[in-house]
């Protein structure tokens, strides 16, 4: 995060980029991996100055993205399922999950000042 505030990418980016990487490694740790503490959870990061892209993986058997309950839908207003996946599609550019779900891309392209 401080490398990309030294581009000084602006500071929506910067709030969804962290809040992307948290969620997702929570869910890394906590749904992919079981809370095992002997899985690893990889994390790779690249970034220029217009974009940042995240690569996380766990050691989990993924999952189904589509399986996943939208959760603005009435009856999983009260559920707290799916809410880090929303948030994570709201802030990044790119969201992509790999078939066996358990390798997750995000993408953030920079935005400008006045978003």
């Amino acid at each position: 995060m401080g490398l990309l505030e030294t581009r000084s990418y602006p500071d929506r980016d910067l709030f969804g980029v962290r809040l992307a990487l948290e969620e997702a490694i929570v869910n890394a740790i906590k749904h992919g991996n079981g809370m095992d503490p002997s899985k690893e959870v990889r994390i790779n990061c690249s970034f220029d100055d217009d974009r940042v892209t995240i690569v996380i993986e766990d050691e989990g058997p993924g999952f189904d993205v589509t399986s996943v309950p939208d959760p603005t839908s009435e009856e999983n207003l009260d559920k707290p399922g799916g809410r880090g996946i929303m948030l994570m599609r709201s802030f990044m550019s790119r969201v992509e999950y790999n078939d066996s779900g358990n390798r997750l891309l995000l993408e953030k392209v920079r935005g400008t000042e006045d978003e």
